[in-house]
């Protein structure tokens, strides 16, 4: 373990909380017996949060969450310093976990397929792909993939509007064209991918926001793992419908590379329609 007093703990899940405000005043009560200080977010359609405190206190708060099964397989991302980064704790009630402003959005029906990193190269340079940088404008200052289109917003709630008038995404000989989205922590990729397949793109993909972190020799042996599919971190949270498109990508790819041919994988099943009212 580092040697700094204070760990902090970020996560997320799009996940069906009908009871998201029954269960404000638990969680508070629980974070504030831990002394854990922070930022949750809890809607409808999940939980978005920050928590920083001792370690013991943060990993307590983490295992209080994943005590229900609808949180079981929450991931997080840890951090470690010196001083305490948050001086209270909240917990807040929202329409949504990520502001996009679209009602209606689910990421857990409609989110684009995972893409593993190994494969994430070769479909941003497929010229058939438009790259959309979902993130702000001042950070896609910091630095982008080549290529990407970056968008020029302040917020993420103006990504909608942008799409509707991008010309990149018009479609083409009445076939719209393939999307990858990326953002920094998956949060805002999911969401937007999600929008864009409501919108009728039907082959749209962002990184495996669980992959993003290198596997350990251990999470390679687990029999959660299968190249170009799934890892332990991210195999409860792809559909069997997500996990036959990337096998079947896999498959192909594979075909592709013994032919010394470049191939971005198998076409992404046409959604059903929702109606989706969770917000």
């Amino acid at each position: 373990m580092p040697d700094h007093p204070f760990l902090t703990a970020a996560f997320y899940k799009f996940v069906d909380l009908p009871d998201y405000a029954q269960r404000k005043a638990p969680l508070l009560a629980f974070c504030e017996a831990r002394q854990v200080k922070g930022l949750i977010l809890l809607a409808r359609e999940g939980i978005n949060s920050t928590i920083a405190g001792a370690p013991d206190d943060v990993y307590a708060v983490l295992a209080y969450l994943r005590q229900d099964p609808l949180l079981a397989d929450l991931q997080h991302k840890e951090s470690y310093a010196d001083k305490a980064p948050f001086y209270r704790m909240k917990v807040r009630l929202k329409q949504e976990i990520v502001t996009m402003g679209v009602p209606g959005i689910s990421p857990t029906q409609m989110a684009g397929t995972y893409v593993q990193p190994a494969d994430w190269n070769a479909l941003i340079t497929d010229p058939e792909v438009v790259l959309i940088d979902t993130r702000n404008d001042y950070e896609v200052e910091i630095g982008s993939f080549k290529n990407a289109i970056n968008p020029h917003i302040k917020t993420f709630a103006e990504l909608p509007a942008w799409t509707e008038q991008a010309a990149q995404l018009q479609a083409i000989t009445g076939k719209k064209p393939k999307v990858a989205m990326f953002c920094t922590g998956g949060i805002r990729c999911e969401k937007s991918t999600a929008f864009l397949r409501a919108q009728g793109f039907d082959e749209v993909y962002h990184l495996c926001r669980a992959c993003r972190q290198p596997l350990e020799d251990d999470a390679q042996n687990s029999p959660l793992f299968e190249t170009g599919v799934s890892c332990p971190r991210c195999h409860a949270s792809t559909s069997d419908i997500q996990k036959i498109s990337a096998r079947e990508r896999q498959r192909q790819w594979e075909l592709a590379k013994a032919r010394q041919q470049t191939h971005i994988g198998a076409q992404l099943p046409k959604p059903q329609r929702r109606h989706d009212t969770a917000l």
